[in-house]
């Protein structure tokens, strides 16, 4: 304002106010001086205001780029900018005069607690975040949960079409890619960031800058967290570090993630919780990803050998009448409409003779057991089995088959090799050797090894005395719990789970099961009270049984009727007389050589894991008393 001006004004107050009876007294030269540098103040209020605004969002933005961990070089031109911006305010060369007083301390403000970072969150606090960037992301027309995307490559396509090309630095100007997957990682420097994105192929990188994207970075910054799935289209190049890269030309967020990932540091490493949040452990843990991807492969590959020898997969039921095939407590349940009980199957064994019956000569089925029995490092109530059955073969042609699927070829590449690329393979802190031929024992002779002293094969069975010999023999080797067996028998089964089966490391079949504890399989041709069965062990576990399948009916009655004694005493594990497979089995089954292998089992022995919860993927959990 001119001097003119303000002289103007003065006078003109003056008069006002002595028209009003204010004496012209009252208007001291430096008060007006005062009021007439407020006016100045007043007339750029609007300015100063929305220069105020910029200096704070500037300060806002250092602040974040500090706590991201900016390097002091690139933080130093925003400096630069909030102090240019800052040279821009108004100096104050004036002011009212006042009284001169002793100087006092000033009260020091108190200032407002700081946000709480990110990392400082609790799991509510963090959902809630989240929630709020839903709501903010839908009030700006972005759909946070969207429908499709046209993804062209997967990140394993790129990291192969680019091998050896691209040094460090350089861009293929050309490309045009399109990746989506979630955020595992995410860094943000001002007007630059770097993700790194998850498919189900593999990681690469993505790369955001302000200068490529416009507008559209601003969301990068406000809405994305770990965990997201967004989808990116943009060019190749690899960054100064050689790093492969997807420079983004556009992105789009496909689902927002309303829960946070584990902690980077430290991961889902709580056993249960891995297994009860398994969709977590496989987003966390590559690993693990990797052995689901093995056991598909694995039962791809079985099927596929046993189709092209000649086999057909058939389904039979899993609700039965009567448990049966096995020894095994089943589940049992009831069928409303036909008021009829029933259980859920412990083997698929007696449906498949009957398909054998009626005149198919091989068959298997792969699919679901369900036992009620308890829970271990090598039990789980439901698992996978495959059984199969062929005419006109025995337990040796089993035997064979066996070795052929796990690690020999028939039209295609054994299992162990396709998925595991070799015949030696780690278990724990040992090497198993899946090289052909596995050790072939007798139970009679591997238990000689243990008690050497003792020969149960040179025992009369019809002799009273054998029976207190056998016990004397195993009790005096340390077997526990053999005083209340009935059999000869009874008592070689227990001597051999307990004293040689944890010690079979290689692959062995052990044959010739006493009949007690195999009802189902035909007797020994040369080896009265024994059976042609044989199990494989390895890593002191069994992972198969197979039997020369029983074809008299008579003999199966009987034996039916044996179990059927032992469940009315109590056994639960016992099975009762099935009148419909004996009944089929009178019009005649050919001689069939029967295998099951269990699939869990397998799959922890090609993959080296340690528990049959390692490879199921959902497996049976106690509810969680936690609440969480």
């Amino acid at each position: 304002m001119s001097k003119l001006a303000m002289r103007i004004f003065l006078v003109t107050i003056v008069a006002r106010n002595q028209a009003r009876g204010f004496s012209a007294s009252a208007f001291q030269p430096a008060k007006f001086l005062y009021a007439s540098n407020n006016l100045r103040l007043l007339s750029t209020s609007i300015d100063l205001g929305e220069l105020n605004e910029k200096i704070q969002a500037k300060g806002d933005e250092i602040r974040q780029l500090k706590a991201d961990g900016i390097k002091k070089p690139d933080l130093a031109p925003h400096i630069e900018e909030l102090l240019a911006l800052k040279a821009q305010l108004p100096v104050d060369e004036t002011s009212p005069p006042k009284a001169e007083k002793k100087p006092k301390k000033k009260p020091q403000k108190k200032q407002a607690p700081p946000a709480k970072k990110i990392e400082e969150m609790s799991d509510s606090e963090l959902r809630l975040n989240r929630l709020s960037k839903v709501d903010a992301m839908r009030e700006s027309g972005i759909e946070p949960f969207e429908y499709t995307f046209d993804q062209t490559r997967s990140c394993a396509q790129l990291a192969a079409e680019y091998d050896g090309r691209l040094g460090g630095g350089e861009e293929d100007e050309e490309s045009d890619v399109a990746v989506a997957g979630r955020i595992m990682t995410r860094r943000v420097f001002g007007k630059l960031a770097f993700f790194s994105l998850q498919d189900e192929s593999g990681v690469i990188q993505l790369q955001f800058d302000k200068a490529r994207l416009g507008d559209s970075f601003k969301g990068i910054k406000d809405y994305t967290d770990g965990g997201d799935i967004v989808g990116v289209r943009g060019t190749v190049r690899r960054t100064d570090k050689g790093e492969l890269t997807v420079y983004a030309k556009e992105w789009k967020m496909l689902t927002k993630s309303i829960l946070p990932l584990p902690d980077k540091f430290h991961g889902l490493q709580d056993i249960t919780k891995r297994y009860r949040s398994r969709h977590v452990d496989l987003i966390v843990n590559p690993d693990v990803r990797e052995t689901f991807r093995k056991r598909a492969r694995i039962t791809s590959l079985i099927r596929r050998m046993l189709d092209d020898m000649g086999f057909l997969e058939i389904e039979t039921p899993v609700l039965h009448s009567q448990s049966g095939g096995a020894e095994a407590k089943p589940f049992e349940t009831f069928h409303n409409s036909m008021d009829m009980d029933l259980t859920l199957r412990i083997a698929t064994e007696l449906h498949l003779k009957r398909l054998i019956i009626g005149g198919f000569e091989r068959v298997y089925e792969l699919g679901r057991i369900f036992r009620n029995e308890g829970i271990s490092t090598r039990h789980n109530p439901e698992f996978t089995s495959i059984e199969l059955y062929q005419a006109y073969a025995d337990y040796h042609n089993m035997m064979d088959l066996t070795e052929n699927l796990v690690c020999c070829t028939y039209q295609h590449p054994a299992v162990a090799e396709e998925v595991c690329g070799g015949l030696e393979l780690p278990y724990g802190n040992r090497t198993v050797s899946l090289q052909r031929p596995w050790r072939r024992v007798t139970m009679h002779d591997i238990v000689k090894e243990e008690i050497p002293d003792f020969d149960f094969a040179a025992l009369d069975l019809d002799d009273p005395e054998s029976l207190v010999k056998a016990k004397a023999a195993a009790s005096g080797a340390g077997v526990p719990g053999v005083e209340a067996l009935k059999t000869v028998g009874e008592v070689l089964n227990v001597c051999f789970e307990e004293l040689c089966e944890p010690k079979l490391i290689q692959p062995t079949f052990v044959t010739d099961y006493p009949v007690e504890v195999s009802p189902l399989a035909k007797p020994h041709r040369t080896k009265p009270g024994l059976v042609e069965r044989f199990e494989l062990f390895a890593v002191g576990r069994e992972h198969a049984n197979s039997f020369s399948e029983l074809t008299d009916p008579v003999d199966q009655r009987a034996r039916f009727e044996a179990q059927a004694e032992k469940k009315a005493a109590g056994d639960e594990e016992a099975c009762d007389v099935d009148e419909e497979f004996l009944q089929a089995l009178e019009q005649g089954m050919p001689p069939t050589g029967g295998l099951g292998i269990g699939i869990d089992r397998l799959i922890m022995l090609l993959t080296n894991a340690p528990s049959i919860r390692d490879v199921i993927a959902f497996p049976l959990l106690r509810p969680d008393t936690d609440g969480k």
